[in-house]
């Protein structure tokens, strides 16, 4: 943890979710992590709602629905309390969902028993933060969402090579990940500096869990396509790189797909494994 303190507010956010007694309480208090929202009226219900908006959306567009989905399994990079990860055990046989926090996962599993299919869920703790403690090989599709950019750029390389050696021969790794913008001229020292803070005994443990610091703190990389496809390109048969359509980020030998529910910030590369 020393070597990582961007990982400091989802240990912190952790930690407040095994304090809490109900899942709605648990978004309630850790938006500042999952959501950017606050309020008493928040539910775990309409947190898992936009879970489900998105991984129908996302399914369909890059073409991930097949007719035998529920003969596949999913690994889920990063599933938090299980925004995501009910949809995908409706959609998929079996779901493996990973994630640095045991108390997250503990969480994801309470909540798939709520609105997913608890019986097709397994889960896996990624103690060190950038190793997957899965069989090479052993999945047909691996997903992650918005978590590689709160890694150490070295964290969320050697994750994406895992992502990529977890995954079947012809199945697909599906990755996100944020691009540099002009904000983050600012944003990115600025990052560097809320982080040095979070080291800071007793103040840097509060201060993790504003949302306004932790949102800052967290931003810890921002990687260029080829840094994640020129070393990991000769495992690939095939490389898409989705992107917004007034976008203009680019891959080494990557064909360029374009969806507007996509951030302008962000980019997925689909990758079908050899």
């Amino acid at each position: 943890m020393s070597r990582r303190p961007q990982l400091v507010p989802w240990k912190a956010a952790g930690l407040v979710s095994e304090q809490q007694l109900s899942g709605d309480e648990v978004v309630r208090r850790t938006g500042w992590v999952f959501n950017n929202e606050k309020g008493d009226d928040l539910t775990l219900e309409e947190f898992v709602a936009t879970g489900d908006a998105e991984v129908g959306a996302y399914l369909t567009v890059f073409g991930l629905r097949t007719p035998d989905m529920e003969a596949q399994s999913l690994v889920e990079i990063g599933c938090g309390i299980g925004r995501m990860t009910c949809a995908f055990t409706r959609e998929f046989g079996a779901v493996t969902a990973c994630d640095l926090d045991a108390g997250f996962l503990e969480r994801c599993f309470e909540t798939v028993g709520r609105f997913g299919k608890v019986d097709r869920l397994s889960t896996s703790h990624v103690v060190d933060g950038k190793t997957l403690d899965l069989p090479p090989s052993s999945t047909d599709i691996t997903f992650s969402y918005i978590t590689f950019q709160h890694c150490d750029p070295d964290d969320a390389l050697e994750l994406s090579a895992e992502a990529v050696r977890i995954t079947k021969p012809g199945g697909r790794a599906v990755l996100n990940f944020r691009t540099r913008t002009r904000g983050d001229a600012v944003l990115i020292p600025m990052s560097k500096v809320v982080r040095g803070l979070f080291r800071v005994p007793k103040f840097g443990n509060w201060l993790s869990r504003q949302r306004l610091a932790a949102r800052i703190g967290w931003q810890a990389n921002r990687l260029a396509p080829d840094e994640i496809i020129g070393p990991l390109s000769a495992q690939f048969s095939s490389v898409e790189l989705w992107r917004n359509p007034k976008s203009s980020i680019v891959g080494r030998e990557a064909e360029i797909r374009t969806f507007e529910g996509i951030n302008r910030a962000h980019y997925w590369i689909i990758a079908t494994v050899r």
